[in-house]
């Protein structure tokens, strides 16, 4: 195991770049800002390792990227209108997409920094104490994420929470991965698989309208190999709104136990991802506005559509539309949930 300065926050705090691997020679970088996945280096069918996620060499460079690898929270996805009503109380959020709240605000759990609890040569926990008030979500929220690589060459995530008041949880990761390599160019030629036979409508502004609908027909329709190319230069309306995938699928899961939620191959590489999870929903995006928006790793502009997230999660706006499920959490219970990224 090791650990490295990484750089100090404005406030002069110091943030670090642990290490964790296995004997596969499976590799991720993870610091304790944010939680960010800085690196993940994977063999290829070949044996040949890349690094297949986007991120940034430095600290200053996180702060303007647009969420690469990192812990985002308390409420991933968006919120429309930046308010939820709990327990029959209103409560406001920012508003920092648009007229609506994204990824817990202005200062998510994706810019604080974590206490290093556990480092290991295969794991690394990180713990975070959310105030309460904080971003304006209530009661004091103290959560623990750890990262585990394993002998068979996953990514696994686990995140729990426990609140002291009733409050909204909805924990996820938002890696961008080109599975060709970070510095690849796009990920248009990458087959997905999804397993969903359904996904929520957005509006124009991406946010949940409450209508669930089937994929058949629909460029969103990934219950087989498709390459991620045949839908995105779609004129389906679902698609041109967004010059891309900013969807929510429906998982055909049960939640209790990881369970297939999707996979992504690429016929360059060899390489394959199976992504296996607790959660209803997973949000597939696929870097519709990266175009040169911050530097990235060894100097590279990663542009539109480099690399695409997987996010497993709770539907987005789902305190409007009570037949989705849930993301509240009540006071003192356990949010447990588990992520697996696994490559082949």
């Amino acid at each position: 195991m090791n650990k490295r300065l990484f750089g100090k926050t404005r406030e002069g705090v110091e943030v670090y770049l642990f290490t964790i691997e296995n004997s596969n020679r499976m590799k991720a970088e993870i610091t304790n800002y944010g939680g960010i996945i800085v690196s993940l280096h994977v063999p290829d069918i070949n044996g040949k390792t890349e690094d297949v996620v986007l991120g940034c060499d430095n600290l200053d460079n996180y702060g303007k990227s647009p969420y690469f690898g990192a812990i985002v929270g308390r409420h991933a996805n968006r919120i429309e209108n930046a308010v939820f009503e709990l327990n029959g109380k209103e409560y406001r959020l920012a508003k920092n997409d648009g007229n609506n709240h994204l990824h817990g605000g202005i200062k998510g759990f994706d810019k604080v920094v974590w206490d290093i609890v556990e480092h290991s040569d295969n794991t690394l926990k990180l713990h975070y104490l959310s105030a309460d008030g904080e971003e304006g979500y209530p009661g004091n929220l103290d959560i623990t994420v750890t990262y585990t690589i394993t002998d068979d060459n996953g990514l696994l995530i686990d995140y729990k929470a426990k609140a002291d008041a009733d409050t909204l949880v909805n924990l996820t990761n938002h890696s961008y991965f080109n599975l060709s390599g970070h510095g690849s160019g796009n990920i248009l030629n990458h087959q997905l698989k999804v397993n969903a036979d359904k996904f929520t409508v957005n509006n124009a502004e991406c946010i949940p309208t409450g209508e669930i609908i089937s994929v058949d027909g629909t460029p969103l329709d990934f219950r087989n190999f498709r390459p991620i190319e045949s839908g995105i230069k779609s004129d389906s309306i679902h698609i041109k709104n967004f010059e891309g995938y900013d969807h929510n699928f429906v998982l055909n899961v049960s939640g209790k136990e990881p369970e297939f939620a999707a996979e992504l191959f690429d016929p360059e590489s060899g390489r394959r991802m199976k992504v296996y999870t607790t959660k209803p929903g997973v949000q597939l995006y696929t870097g519709n506005k990266l175009s040169d928006q911050v530097t990235g790793k060894g100097g590279i502009r990663y542009n539109k559509w480099g690399g695409l997230c997987l996010e497993t999660q709770f539907f987005p706006n789902a305190m409007k539309h009570k037949h989705f499920p849930s993301p509240v959490l009540k006071a003192g219970e356990l949010y447990h949930h588990i992520t697996i990224y696994k490559f082949e």
